[in-house]
């Protein structure tokens, strides 16, 4: 089949894949399942094995797989791994039109174009391209589009329980992955983990002419405040460092209280989230952080930490070096030039990472992913294809 890139990342961004981010529910525009009955038919068209994987209601995860083709043509080739996730952030504050994909230039613009379907049309545009040509030898080739990445990576952790299904799509365990994300063709060998959860105060309601007989919790959540501001710059900081992926890091994003202005609030909630390195133990990071608070607050009995509703350990690049290495050499031959870097953002690398060796790439920047003008190049999607497509067709098999 001719594969048209501009098209296939017009008709993706065309079809909105909203993460409701914890919201309701409420549009058309929420969930994958529109863009997994695309990719259904794309891998149809193709005439490949492919699979189904629910996840949860009318979010389900797709995995396609091109057999591979051992140099001698006894041994089993080798499995790799290309996965990029279906769903895209919400709309909210976007200066175009997120589901009108409109081409200026050699840019492409569009609610998930950059993050980042325009890594799944490059991953498209390379298993098409082998499927046509069937170089051999070859690897195995498997592409998975996963649900669920921007609020929870659940689609990629579920990922792992098809290659200990015999009756999968799997043939086994994959020796490697190459996970898209907006790198600028730039390879992420490391990065970092995060935990995330709500703190609240409790308090007593009362009416404001009487506050006197209420407690009120967003003032207990001032000393709270006050105790992570502190365990923020004069802790966390200096729990360890990493070459590629600087300081681990804690910050605060919401906060919420009270019913009325005329009622003393007897609830106030607050979100943080504790950026890790490498390798750290999110459960351990998130007690650390509650064990301070505890010790650091006048009244520490009003102070509830709910358990983490996001945790992931991070990217390692304590195995994945001879694969960083193989896949330079084909970004070099491309473009010219390489970098092999760490980044502070979280990806679904973490849910491979610790089985084998599992490597960040795409075109577009982080930069541009999520912004009210969301954008990608055209031109660097071609690039990145042409690259995975060099990659594994002179993967050693």
């Amino acid at each position: 089949m001719s594969f048209d890139f501009a098209k296939t990342l017009s008709d993706l961004v065309a079809i909105p894949s909203v993460n409701p981010m914890g919201r309701p529910v409420l549009g058309p525009e929420f969930l994958e399942y529109r863009v997994t009955e695309y990719l259904e038919q794309f891998f149809q068209t193709l005439k490949v094995p492919y699979q189904r994987q629910t996840i949860d209601t009318r979010r389900e995860n797709i995995i396609a797989r091109l057999d591979g083709v051992s140099a001698d043509g006894r041994s089993t080739p080798p499995v790799i791994l290309l996965e990029a996730h279906q769903d895209t952030v919400p709309t909210d504050g976007m200066t175009i039109e997120p589901w009108t994909p409109k081409i200026e230039g050699d840019r492409l613009y569009g609610r998930g174009s950059c993050d980042i379907k325009g890594g799944m049309t490059a991953i498209l545009g390379t298993f098409a391209r082998l499927v046509a040509e069937s170089p051999k030898p070859r690897p195995t080739v498997i592409v998975a589009c996963t649900v669920n990445e921007e609020h929870g990576f659940t689609g990629a952790q579920g990922l792992q329980r098809l290659w200990k299904d015999a009756g999968s799509i799997f043939p086994k365990q994959p020796d490697m992955a190459i996970v898209m994300e907006p790198t600028r063709l730039d390879i992420v060998t490391a990065h970092k983990g995060m935990v995330r959860w709500k703190c609240r105060t409790h308090g007593r309601a009362a009416h404001s002419s009487l506050p006197h007989l209420g407690d009120n919790a967003i003032y207990r959540m001032g000393s709270v405040l006050a105790a992570l501001d502190r365990y923020q710059r004069e802790v966390v900081p200096f729990l360890g460092e990493h070459p590629l992926c600087g300081r681990p890091t804690l910050s605060v994003g919401t906060i919420s209280g009270g019913i009325s202005v005329n009622t003393v609030p007897d609830i106030c909630t607050i979100e943080i989230d504790r950026r890790l390195l490498p390798g750290d133990d999110p459960q351990q990071a998130y007690q650390h952080a509650v064990d301070y608070v505890a010790a650091n607050v006048p009244v520490p009995s009003v102070v509830e930490h709910l358990p983490p509703g996001l945790h992931s350990t991070g990217l390692s690049d304590a195995i994945n070096s001879d694969l960083a290495n193989n896949l330079a050499v084909a970004v070099r031959d491309v473009v010219g030039c390489v970098n092999k870097i760490g980044v502070t953002f979280g990806t679904n690398a973490a849910a491979f990472g610790t089985h084998f060796p599992t490597v960040v790439f795409g075109p577009g920047s982080i930069d541009q992913a999520h912004t009210a003008d969301e954008w990608v190049s055209i031109d660097e999607v071609r690039l990145a294809s042409e690259i995975l497509y060099r990659f594994t067709s002179q993967c050693e098999a």
